[in-house]
């Protein structure tokens, strides 16, 4: 079951989750992955609600996004046990079956095709309208140093930043969490 929320009404809730790790979400071809990120951005662009997320280009999310154009995001809220937001920000989805490996159960959605997670409960169904990668050269250099080291071939593992509407937004009731 869901309860329907304005997605402001919880935007401390969101903003306060992000420095300790939300989950990004995807499916393509039956496939569901889900990765951790504590980058992120709530606002409005283009008259419309949004919530921009950033994928690094070595990710397997990005491939799954790229190709889907689709994501939820799904927010801590109330009990929640830390370890999916360890392993799903360790382990990739090239790997393992973050899902199946967790036990994590999947939420049907309202708007698009990739489901919420029951166990992060508050859930934002996205669209992307628009994708940038990120211009090293725009960005100030203490920040490309820390964030961005180049490897031994000289690239860097840069961000696309995702701005994807937000379509729907809701609490999965599990009977505990809500």
């Amino acid at each position: 079951m869901k309860k329907e929320i304005q997605v402001f009404d919880y935007a401390k809730q969101i903003c306060q989750s992000l420095p300790s790790g939300v989950l990004l979400t995807t499916k393509q071809a039956g496939k569901v992955n889900t990765m951790t990120i504590g980058w992120g951005t709530l606002g409005i662009e283009w008259g419309k609600p949004v919530f921009i997320a950033y994928v690094r280009k070595s990710r397997y999310t990005k491939q799954l996004l790229d190709e889907s154009g689709e994501f939820t995001v799904n927010i801590p809220y109330g009990t929640v046990d830390k370890r999916i937001l360890g392993f799903c920000g360790t382990k990739s989805g090239r790997d393992v079956d973050k899902v199946a490996a967790l036990g994590l159960e999947l939420e049907e959605p309202v708007r698009i095709s990739v489901p919420g997670i029951k166990q992060l409960p508050l859930t934002l169904e996205c669209r992307v309208l628009y994708r940038q990668q990120q211009d090293m050269k725009a960005i100030p250099s203490d920040i490309v140093n820390r964030y961005y080291p180049a490897d031994d071939t000289g690239e860097q593992d840069v961000h696309t930043a995702y701005y994807g509407e937000i379509l729907d937004a809701y609490l999965i009731d599990d009977g505990i969490n809500v």
